[in-house]
Parts: structure tokens; C-alpha cells; sequence
């Protein structure tokens, strides 16, 4: 079963996340560098992926690189927790949504892209 999302643009969607960061106080440059630090793609190589208007399926296939730190993702999304997700790309996808969730919420950037924390 292919799930819609996968062939719809990410260029769509997009700007419902900066929307739902920006309603809670948040920035366009925060969602952006939640999105860069989950995929790899410096800003340019972002706004490459808008403008060519990819689908999520594409947009993750091209990624740099998925960040390591991803599987320290945790939670729900939609009522489904992100790290019991079977299909990499829907997996994938829940994560940013997790991350946007998080921003939206609040949190701090530091604890959205888990950072470690190293005692010196």
C-alpha cells in the first residue's frame, strides 16, 4: 500500500509547518533548521528541494543524510508512536512531523535536536 503523502509535494506541506511553528512563536529558520538537521540538506540544497516542488518520496531519497540522532525520536504523532513505524519513509516523515510538533510546543532547540549533553 503507497500512502498519499509519499507522492505529495513537500512543497505543499511545507508551509503548513512553518504556519504551525509560527502560530506558537516560533520561526521560519527554526522549522528550517529542524528540517536540515534531520535530513542533511544545508539550506540551499532546502530550498532547491521547494522549488523543484519533489514529493516526500523524493525529497527523502535525495537526502544528504538522515541524521543519526534520529532514532532518539520518540513519541506520537497522530496517535501512533513514531519508533514502532514499519515503512522507513513513512517513519521518516513522522519524524519531522515530531520535530515540528515539538517546536511548536515549545521545547527548546537543543532538546528538539538532541543534543548531547557532555560533562567536561
Amino acid at each position: 500500500m503507497t500512502h498519499r503523502i509519499f507522492s505529495m509535494a513537500f512543497a505543499t506541506v511545507y508551509p503548513m509547518y512553518v504556519q504551525k511553528a509560527e502560530r506558537k512563536g516560533r520561526t521560519k529558520e527554526e522549522v528550517d533548521a529542524v528540517i536540515c538537521w534531520l535530513t542533511g540538506y544545508d539550506l540551499a540544497g532546502l530550498q532547491q528541494q521547494l522549488a523543484l516542488e519533489n514529493d516526500f518520496a523524493t525529497f527523502f531519497a535525495q537526502a544528504p543524510s538522515i541524521n543519526p540522532d534520529c532514532a532518539l525520536i520518540t513519541g506520537k504523532v497522530c496517535g501512533v508512536q513514531v519508533e514502532a513505524i514499519e515503512d522507513p519513509l513513512m517513519q521518516r516523515i513522522r519524524w519531522l512531523d515530531k520535530l515540528v510538533d515539538e517546536l511548536a510546543k515549545g521545547k527548546t532547540m537543543e532538546k528538539i535536536l538532541r543534543m548531547q549533553k557532555t560533562d567536561f
